[in-house]
């Protein structure tokens, strides 16, 4: 099995001084899940190179087994630090992909090109797609083969109006998750904040915030185990 992960290249929370990019636990939770499942990785990002990391997601409230783990593992640091762009991966034959979330995906993965091409090519290829947290917001301009937007009539989640409004950052976003899968005809639904919650609808996995990262990777290997059986 080979995935790509695909990672913010975006470090600024629009026009503040504040600092963003990917989210620790929603990278590195997803990584195990995915070699422990006997898989290879490929990292990517827009620009290439070391993705910017979302400073609080380094605080010590939010760590766990899997960053701990991820902190301990020189190799995929150096991995991490040497992402592919992502223009030059999206040519590689992949199983699947996957989005980790962090508020970057809101401003350069939902209007990046070369991520929505390959998300498109991705499920036209019945090869499933998932994404955690903020990183639905890369669903935004994607297409199905009808030229409808991909989420339309699908059961998907991802982080909610209300935990966006309990991070502060409701006027700072350039549109929030929940208003937009719902606003493409998704099917939204969600747990209680900072719960875990997963939906799954044909090749499409998304996950609502960071509790969700390891059974949305769980959950995508299922759906690449189903597709591979078909």
């Amino acid at each position: 099995m080979k995935i790509l992960m695909v990672l913010t290249s975006h470090d600024r929370l629009g026009e503040t001084d504040k600092k963003t990019g990917f989210w620790l636990e929603e990278f590195a939770a997803p990584y195990y899940v995915f070699l422990d499942g006997g898989a290879s990785v490929t990292l990517a990002s827009p620009k290439g190179g070391q993705p910017p990391l979302d400073p609080k997601s380094d605080a010590p409230d939010f760590q766990t087994d899997a960053t701990r783990r991820f902190r301990a593992d020189e190799d995929a640091q150096e991995r991490l630090a040497s992402a592919v762009r992502l223009a030059d991966a999206v040519g590689g034959e992949y199983d699947a992909v996957f989005y980790p979330g962090g508020h970057g995906p809101l401003w350069d993965l939902a209007e990046d090109r070369a991520s929505i091409a390959l998300i498109e090519t991705t499920i036209a290829a019945g090869r499933p797609v998932a994404a955690v947290c903020h990183a639905p917001g890369v669903l935004r301009h994607v297409r199905g083969a009808d030229g409808a937007p991909l989420v339309q009539g699908k059961n998907v989640t991802g982080f909610s109006n209300s935990e966006e409004e309990a991070v502060g950052l409701t006027g700072i976003v350039p549109f929030l998750v929940e208003d937009m899968l719902k606003a493409n005809g998704g099917r939204y639904s969600k747990a209680a904040d900072w719960q875990p919650h997963v939906a799954v609808d044909g090749l499409l996995v998304t996950g609502q915030n960071p509790a969700s990262s390891e059974v949305t990777a769980e959950a995508l290997l299922t759906s690449l185990h189903k597709a591979n059986a078909s």
